[in-house]
C-alpha cells in the first residue's frame, strides 16, 4: 500500500500543477471593444507588460517616481482586474502606411521615447534614453491605467508594440519579446534635461542616492538628487496614424472580462470653434454664445460673493460624467449658500456642455477669459467678499492645469494650460476679503508649497480634497470631499477639519476659515437668523458711502 502511494504521489503533484496552470490561463474575453485586436494577443501583451513592471517594481517606484510608498506598494501587487486597458489595433497594411505615433500633451513637442525596462515607472537619470527608429512610428500602442477611478494626471504605463521584430532586435531595445512581437516601455521624450542638474566634471551615483561631482580641485560635493517622476506618463496619448491629417484617435479602451471596466466618457457633440475665433459669416449655435461680460460683475457701492469653476478632461476621452456631477453638486452648494447665479462662472470642456441646471457655462478653451475674469474680480476694490475657485482639471506634475485641446493636435501649448505661476499672478494682492481655492486634482502640493511661501497671497486658502491629500483612490459617484454638504450655517473650520489629514493642512489659514462660506462669523451669540444671514452676509450687500470711501483711502 505504501508503495502504491509513492507511485501515485508524482501523478497527484502533476495534476495539481495542471490545475494551477488552468487557473492562471488567459480568461476568454466577453466583449472586446474597438481597438482590441485579437483578444488572445492583446491579453498576452497586457499580462506580459504588467508582469515586467512588477519585477522589483516597489524599489524602482520608490526611487524614481512621484508616487507615495503606499501607491508604489499597491502597484507592485496590482491584479489585472484593477487595470483599465487602452490599445490601438494593429492593421495588416504593409510598410509604414499604417504605423501610429503617440503624442502626449505634457512632453516637449508631444514626443515619447522608449525606455529600458530598468527605468520602471519614473525612469532614471543614470540611464540614457533610446530613440526608436522610424520617427517613433510603431505598429500599436498599449496603455495600462492602474487607477481608472481617478482624474488623469496620475501615472499610467505606456508600451509600444512592434510586430515582425527579431528577438535580437527586441533585446537591443531592451523590450519584452513575445515571438515576433516586441513591447517597449515608453516615457516622455526630452525629460532628461529636467532630471539632471548642470554639473562640472564626471559624476557617479552614491549608494545613498546622492550624486558626487568632480570639482575644479578634485574635491567632491554631494548635490541634491533629482526629483523622480518627471518622465512618467500621466495622460492618455493621442495615437494617430502616420500621415493622418485629421488626427483621428486610434487609442480605445478595451472592454474585457479580465480587465477593469472602462470609464464612460461624457457624450459630447462635435467641437465647435472657440468664441474668440467666431466670424460674422459663421451662423452656428456655438458662435451665438454670449461672451463673458466681466466688467458687469462688479457694481459701485456693492460687494458680492463670486465663484469661478474650472473643470474638464483636456479631451473627450478623459472627460467623464463624474466631472459634470461634481460641478452640479458644487454649483448647487454655492446657490444654497446664497451665491447669485450671475456671479458663478463655470468653464467646462470644449463648448461648455452642461445641463440647464448649471447656468453661466463657458468653454474651458477660453484661457484668456478665465484669467481676465479672475484678475478683474480680484483687482476691483470691494467687488468680492468671498471669492471661491473650484479647480478640477487634469494636471501636469508641475501643477499646471490642462484646459482643453482646442486645436486637437494633442499637445498642450501655452494657450491650453493654466500654470501655477499664472494662477498666482492672477490672485496676487487680491482685494477680496478671502479667496478659497477648492482643489480636486493631482499635484496640488506644488500650489500649496508656493502659497505657503508667498507674501502676496495672505488671504488665499488652499482647500484640498481629503482623498487626494492622503493619496487615496477616488471613488467616482461619491462625494469624497464633502464639499457639497457645506451648508449656509456651516463653519468652514469645523466642516473642513473633519476630513482626515485636513487639520494639518489648514493650520496657517485657520483664522480665515473661522467663518461660513459667505463670511458670517462662526458660533455667533445669539445665533444669526436665516434672515440676518441673507441680509448681512449672503449674496450681495450694499456698502455705505462712508465705508466705501474710507476703504478706498486706505488702499490708495
Amino acid at each position: 500500500m505504501r508503495l502504491l502511494v509513492l507511485l501515485l504521489a508524482p501523478l497527484s503533484i502533476l495534476l495539481l500543477l495542471l490545475l494551477h496552470v488552468a487557473a492562471v490561463a488567459p480568461v476568454a474575453p466577453v466583449a472586446p471593444g474597438a481597438g482590441a485586436g485579437a483578444p488572445g494577443r492583446l491579453e498576452r501583451w497586457v499580462r506580459s507588460g504588467l508582469q515586467s513592471l512588477q519585477w522589483d517594481q516597489l524599489d524602482r517606484c520608490l526611487r524614481m517616481s512621484s508616487l507615495s510608498k503606499a501607491e508604489c506598494r499597491r502597484l507592485a501587487h496590482l491584479p489585472l482586474s484593477a487595470v483599465a486597458v487602452y490599445a490601438s489595433e494593429p492593421r495588416a497594411a504593409a510598410g509604414n502606411a499604417d504605423k501610429v505615433v503617440a503624442i502626449l500633451p505634457d512632453s516637449s513637442g508631444g514626443s515619447l521615447s522608449s525606455k529600458p525596462r530598468g527605468g520602471g515607472f519614473g525612469g532614471g537619470p543614470h540611464r540614457p534614453q533610446q530613440s526608436v527608429p522610424g520617427a517613433a512610428a510603431h505598429d500599436a500602442v498599449l496603455v495600462l491605467d492602474p487607477s481608472p477611478g481617478e482624474n488623469f494626471g496620475h501615472p499610467v504605463v505606456l508600451f509600444y508594440v512592434d510586430v515582425n521584430v527579431t528577438k535580437k532586435r527586441c533585446s537591443h531595445l531592451d523590450g519584452i519579446y513575445l515571438g515576433e512581437e516586441c513591447l517597449t516601455l515608453a516615457l516622455k521624450g526630452r525629460c532628461q534635461n529636467q532630471l539632471k542638474r548642470r554639473q562640472a566634471g564626471p559624476e557617479r551615483l552614491m549608494g545613498n542616492g546622492h550624486r558626487l561631482t568632480g570639482g575644479g580641485g578634485g574635491g567632491r560635493r554631494p548635490v541634491e538628487r533629482a526629483v523622480g517622476g518627471l518622465c512618467e506618463v500621466h495622460f492618455l496619448p493621442l495615437v494617430v496614424a502616420v500621415g493622418d491629417s485629421n488626427r483621428t484617435q486610434r487609442l480605445k479602451c478595451v472592454d474585457h472580462a479580465a480587465f477593469a471596466r472602462c470609464p464612460q466618457p461624457l457624450a459630447m457633440g462635435s467641437p465647435g470653434p472657440p468664441v474668440s475665433s467666431c466670424e460674422l459669416n459663421k451662423n452656428t449655435r456655438r458662435c451665438h454664445q454670449q461672451p463673458l461680460a466681466t466688467h458687469l460683475s462688479c457694481r459701485l457701492y456693492q460687494t458680492c460673493d463670486h465663484a469661478v469653476l474650472v473643470s474638464g478632461g483636456w479631451q473627450q476621452q478623459m472627460t467623464f460624467q463624474r466631472h459634470v456631477e461634481n460641478l452640479q453638486r458644487f454649483h448647487r452648494m454655492l446657490r444654497n449658500n446664497g451665491f447669485h447665479k450671475e456671479h458663478i462662472k463655470t468653464f467646462f470642456a470644449s463648448s461648455g456642455q452642461l445641463p440647464d441646471e448649471v447656468e453661466g457655462v463657458y468653454p474651458a478653451t477660453e484661457k484668456a477669459v478665465i484669467r481676465n475674469h479672475v484678475s478683474y474680480v480680484c483687482r476691483k476694490q470691494h467687488c468680492a467678499d468671498s471669492l471661491v475657485l473650484l479647480l478640477n482639471s487634469p494636471t501636469r506634475n508641475d501643477g499646471a492645469m490642462l484646459l482643453w485641446d482646442a486645436n486637437l493636435n494633442g499637445i498642450a501649448d501655452s494657450k491650453e494650460r493654466y500654470s501655477v505661476n499664472e494662477l498666482l499672478a492672477d490672485l496676487a494682492g487680491c482685494r477680496a476679503t478671502r479667496v478659497l481655492l477648492f482643489v480636486d486634482q493631482s499635484y496640488s502640493g506644488v500650489l500649496s508649497k508656493r502659497l505657503r511661501g508667498s507674501q502676496k497671497h495672505l488671504n488665499v486658502v488652499l482647500i484640498q480634497s481629503p482623498a487626494r491629500h492622503n493619496h487615496q483612490r477616488l471613488n467616482p459617484g461619491r462625494d469624497e470631499s464633502g464639499w457639497s454638504r457645506i451648508g449656509a450655517a456651516s463653519c468652514l473650520l469645523d466642516h473642513l477639519g473633519k476630513g482626515t489629514g485636513m487639520s494639518r493642512l489648514l493650520e496657517p489659514w485657520a483664522g480665515l476659515l473661522n467663518v461660513t462660506l459667505a463670511g458670517a462669523p462662526c458660533n455667533a451669540t445669539p445665533p444669526l437668523t436665516e434672515g440676518e444671514m441673507r441680509r448681512e452676509y449672503q449674496g450681495c450687500q450694499n456698502l455705505p458711502t462712508a465705508l466705501w470711501h474710507r476703504k478706498n483711502s486706505r488702499t490708495n
